[in-house]
Parts: C-alpha cells; structure tokens; sequence
C-alpha cells in the first residue's frame, strides 16, 4: 500500500473527487499538482482550496508553459508533427511533460506513488504511465477510474454522503482538454459521427461563414525550423503561440473533425481546435519545401509520421523517439526564413517564402533569358538514368517461353 500519493489533478469534479477517495481507500497522505501547460487557469485559487478540503496535505501548481513550447513543442513543429493527417498532438504532446512534473514533484516530497484520473478507454493512460515507468520504475501508479471506476451519477453521489467541495457546474456538456498547443472536445452529441458538430463544441474559433470578409495576412519568421516572429517582431515561443490562436482562431482556423484510430483499439470522433500549429506547419512545409534538398524532403515525411506515431502512442521516452528527433534536428537546421499566409475563412494560403539558404536558383529554373542551366547534359542523364530499364527490357523480351500472365 502507498504511504504518500501525488495525484495529477486539474481541479474538476472525478480529481476533486478523487483526492478524499485516495485518500481514504490508500490511508495514505495525497498530495495534489495541477501541471499548468497553457490551459485556462480561472479559479486555480479555488481548485487549491478545493483539494485542502476534500483531504490533499498540499495542492502545487507546477507552471510548465515554457517547459511545453521549448522542450515538447519544438521538436513536435520541426517534425512536421501530426496524428493520421489531422491531430496535431496538442493533448498527446503534454502528457509526458505532466508524467514528468508528477515524477520530479514526487521525488521532490518523497512520494511513492503517483495517481491520475484517466479511464480504461484513453489513450492518456498509457501516455503518463509510459512516462512515469520510463523515468522512475519504483514509483507505484494508481488509476482509481480503471480500477474502481465510477459514473458520473455515483461521482456525485459520493461527493455528496462525505461532504465534498465541488467545482462549479459547467455549461458545457462535453469533456475538454486544453493547453498552449491546442484543446480538443468530446462526448455527448459529438460522439457519434452521424452528427454534424455544434458550434457549442468550439471555443477558440469563429465559424468560418462568420469570420471577417476581409483576409488576415501575416509574416511567420523561423530559425531551424522553429517560428521565432511574428510580422517581423521576435517573440518567445510560448507569446507567439498565444498570438497566433487569437488571431488564426478570428479567421475561423484551426477546426479539426477527425474520426480518430486510438492506441487502445477503438475508433473516436474527435473535434480540435488548433489555429496556431495549423498556421504554423503549413508556414513551415512551405519554407521547408524551399530549403530541403530533394532527398531530404522525400525521406523526412516517413520521419514524421514515425514520431507522431511514438508521441500519439506514448513513446516520448523511447529511445527510437530520440533517434527520429536527432535525424529532424539535424536537417532543421537548415529551415531559415520568412513565409506570409493569409487567412481566410477557415483556409490558410501561402502568399511567399523567402530564405537565404533557399536552393531554388531562378538561373537554373527560368525559361526566360539568363537560362543557366546546360540542356545538353540532360541527354547523358537520361541515357544513364534509365540503363536498369533498357537492359531489362531487352533481356526479358528475347526470353523465350514467357507469356504475359494477364
């Protein structure tokens, strides 16, 4: 049995919950930390209070923003990072930075076991327990919504026969999540695919039949592949994110409807919303389409989706997951340059790109005079280029006996 827990906690009803039945299942001390990665903190005094009453010997709230962006995030966008085409990895992203605030905290206190309020359906389970095994083996995890779990009828009932604290009942019907990099929406109405989904479900974004008429434009600045200003202004990562959602999120960018393969087998409807990375990647493609050579363009997107598969299936810890961001690094360095979109109406347009180390060279791609490149050469290349077919060609037509199969 645990003597002392940490418990990942966020201050809604099953953590606030949660602290007085660990508490008392384990007759053990639980500490509380709530793990800020950018998500909306009103009320954080009240969540703190809140764990006091309903048993925690302590609530830390661990300030992990700029933790998120450089350490997490950063590779994440010079990877091009994106689940199945559409997820940008807002939610998978934070779930190794929390395992590892809640090992250190522990460390920190002398804990021996850390408990989070995942289900047994979600993929977040399997993100934080990787994380916390990866990184300190010794410590025991609890997971009471797998192991007893409880519906929502009997969360509250059993708030209400031991007097619990609870936060305010919220408007929305679904479950959501948000940090820095996203906030993704789920459950009731939006569970089934057969619904259109509401504009209810959204928050940081306007419909795009309601965005402005006029585009929005602006200048998207990196350095190796990672944005550093914005309309030529140089922020910290974290304040340029924070810029962009508001702005891409007034244009009606970022909306995400994804019908979604989880680690755990079963499909999902997911709704995200990501104004910012969406805005963001599709700056960098275009930058990275201008300064790649041929080679590197063409193997760098079986790298990316090999990292957004570890980061979606809880491999941060990996070391495969080290190797693919050492090869993206490397080739990243390169990424230099300014790119200008427009936003329109839910749409991202790319305007320009430029780079002093672009390797288009308008001497060698012109049709127009100043044509630089040696014509005449390609008749050799060619010629070379396709020898392998010629001489199989000819060896296999003179082989007798062979008949087409068809």
């Amino acid at each position: 049995m645990p003597n002392h827990i940490i418990l990942a906690y966020s201050g809604g009803l099953d953590t606030s919950v949660a602290v007085h039945w660990l508490k008392h299942h384990h007759n053990a001390k639980v500490t509380c930390a709530l793990v800020d990665v950018g998500q909306p903190l009103e009320g954080i005094e009240e969540a703190k209070a809140r764990a006091l009453s309903n048993g925690a010997e302590a609530c830390h709230v661990l300030d992990a923003k700029d933790a998120f962006a450089n350490e997490y995030l950063v590779p994440a966008i010079q990877a091009n990072a994106v689940y199945e085409g559409a997820y940008p990895l807002a939610t998978a992203l934070a779930r190794p930075l929390i395992a590892k605030q809640l090992v250190e905290l522990a460390q920190t206190v002398g804990a021996d076991a850390i408990a989070h309020g995942c289900t047994g359906k979600g993929n977040d389970q399997v993100r934080i327990e990787c994380g916390i095994h990866a990184l300190a083996p010794e410590i025991q995890v609890l997971a009471p919504q797998r192991s007893h779990p409880m519906t929502r009828d009997e969360v509250l009932r059993y708030a209400d026969e031991h007097g619990l604290q609870l936060p305010p009942i919220k408007n929305s019907p679904y479950s959501i999540d948000e940090n820095l990099w996203g906030r993704s929406a789920e459950g009731h109405d939006i569970e089934d695919p057969a619904n259109a989904v509401p504009e209810a479900a959204y928050a940081w974004t306007v419909s795009p039949q309601a965005a402005p008429d006029v585009p929005g434009t602006l200048q998207l600045g990196f350095e190796a592949g990672v944005p550093v200003a914005l309309d030529g202004v140089p922020l910290h990562l974290t304040t340029l994110i924070e810029k962009l959602n508001a702005f891409a999120g007034q244009h009606g960018v970022g909306r995400i409807d994804h019908m979604e393969n989880r680690l755990v087998g079963i499909k999902t409807r997911e709704v995200y919303e990501a104004p910012a990375a969406i805005a963001i990647l599709a700056a960098k493609q275009a930058l990275e389409n201008l300064t790649l050579t041929r080679d590197e363009a063409h193997l760098k997107p079986h790298m990316e989706q090999t990292f957004a598969n570890l980061v979606y299936d809880g491999k941060w810890f990996h070391p495969v997951k080290d190797a693919v961001q050492a090869f993206v690094q490397t080739i990243q360095q390169n990424v230099c340059g300014t790119v200008t979109l427009q936003l329109y109406k839910g749409n991202v347009t790319v305007l320009s790109t430029s780079s002093h180390l672009a390797l288009f060279d308008e001497a060698l791609a012109t049709y127009k005079d100043g044509d630089a490149f040696h014509h005449q050469a390609a008749e050799g290349f060619i010629e070379l280029w396709s020898l392998p077919q010629v001489l199989a060609g000819k060896v296999r037509k003179a082989k007798p006996g062979i008949e087409a199969i068809w």
